[in-house]
């Protein structure tokens, strides 16, 4: 069959991680209109590359004075670091819809490997609209992509202490990639 490019669509791909807070509870945040690319051969999956972008200044919490901590130096350092990437660089099949993608995940301009457990959640002819009317149909394919990383080894490294030894933030961050990917016209 041969490869098929697939482009993330960004208003329906987006990033969320969750961090215990205070010792009791946990935090999410969202991070949308992710980028991203996929090229896959559906004969040969294993050989598949993925690059995604994501926004980190767009992070939301709910929390506006949360939001713009995050964004500052003591966390994500938007001003110098104002995206992260993730470069897949090894896939293995576990099933016929689960996934191992490795790659190099960068946050604040540090580099790390970091391995996705990815569902694939199957395809779909939909419509597709441009300048007000439905040029389509494209095909369109979803994923969900979850990993837990250590903050520290990206230097995400602020913290507070509380009471008994607890502290502020978990070092521990669970992070999921909601895809959309619409495949490229002309590249069947």
């Amino acid at each position: 069959m041969g490869s098929t490019r697939w482009f993330f669509e960004p208003g329906h791909t987006g990033a969320e991680f969750r961090a215990r807070h205070m010792m009791v509870t946990y935090v999410r945040g969202q991070l949308k209109n992710v980028r991203g690319s996929l090229e896959v051969d559906p004969d040969d999956p294993e050989n598949a590359r993925v690059e995604a972008v994501i926004d980190a200044t767009g992070v939301y919490t709910g929390q506006e004075q949360r939001d713009a901590h995050l964004r500052s130096a003591d966390f994500f350092d938007c001003e110098n670091h104002p995206e992260w990437t993730f470069t897949g660089t090894r896939v293995q099949q576990a099933s016929a819809t689960e996934f191992e993608v490795t790659g190099e995940l960068t946050i604040r301009g540090v580099t790390r490997p970091v391995t996705f457990d990815v569902t694939y959640l199957g395809q779909w002819d939909t419509p597709w609209w441009e300048d007000g009317r439905d040029a389509g149909p494209r095909l369109r394919a979803g994923f969900t992509a979850t990993t837990r990383i250590n903050r520290q080894d990206f230097g995400v490294s602020w913290n507070d202490v509380v009471d008994r030894g607890g502290v502020v933030v978990s070092d521990m961050v669970d992070v999921t990639v909601d895809v959309e990917a619409v495949r490229e016209q002309g590249r069947e």
